[in-house]
């Protein structure tokens, strides 16, 4: 009975009607802000994978040939990412919206090496790891299933993901969803550059922890111009 199910999922029709169940369910997570999105959507690729007999793997989640070199030019260009931000990307987004970021979640983490730590493990954790298995590894996985192959489908299915992930972070304001979007696609590049989910990862982890860390050193850090 199982090899039986197992054949059936094979079916290219079959597959991509469970796709679209499955991003519709995500999407809906996102847009309805259920519970937290990012752990629903964890979830849901969890039951994705045993329904379907894959492993992680499947997501994106594949060991790099040079997982060393892998992790230290991820670091690196996730590093050079979060200055372009401030020197360039993020500016230009406050000038072409008239606002600024909304940083005031981050109001009490100067100085306060309690919250500077709690706010690292949940970088590398739900953000770094969580964040990018949810969005740059199943969601943007099933997309691809239920869009008609190519690269040029790709590109809608990382930028509906991108899209998405950036409405998730509404509490930065404007500025904040458009530069969440604008990362997404970063993270989203180095991913399939990489041909492992690990570098987007990786990538994620060090923008978030430079940002934390210059927050806690200086306080709210506003755009350069």
């Amino acid at each position: 009975m199982r090899e039986i199910r197992s054949t059936q999922l094979q079916r290219p029709s079959l597959r991509r009607g469970l796709a679209a169940v499955e991003v519709a369910l995500a999407v809906l997570a996102i847009l309805l802000d259920l519970v937290v999105p990012s752990l629903v959507l964890l979830v849901l690729a969890a039951v994705s994978l045993v329904a379907r007999r894959e492993g992680p793997a499947t997501l994106g989640l594949r060991r790099p040939d040079r997982p060393g070199r892998m992790c230290l030019q991820a670091a690196a260009l996730g590093a050079a990412w979060t200055v372009l931000t401030f020197l360039l990307i993020r500016p230009v987004i406050e000038h072409l919206t008239g606002s600024a970021e909304d940083m005031s979640s981050y109001a009490g983490l100067q100085r306060d090496p309690a919250a500077l730590l709690g706010l690292l493990v949940l970088a590398w954790t739900l953000a770094a790891v969580g964040e990018e298995v949810a969005y740059r590894g199943y969601l943007l996985t099933r997309m691809r299933e239920l869009l008609p192959g190519g690269p040029a489908w790709t590109v809608v299915a990382a930028v509906v993901s991108a899209v998405l992930f950036g409405w998730l972070h509404r509490e930065y304001g404007v500025v904040g969803v458009v530069q969440v979007t604008v990362d997404a696609l970063f993270f989203t590049v180095l991913r399939f550059r990489y041909r492992t989910l690990w570098a987007a990862v990786v990538a994620h982890g060090t923008v978030d922890t430079v940002g934390i860390v210059a927050v806690f050193l200086a306080g709210p850090v506003a755009a350069l111009w």
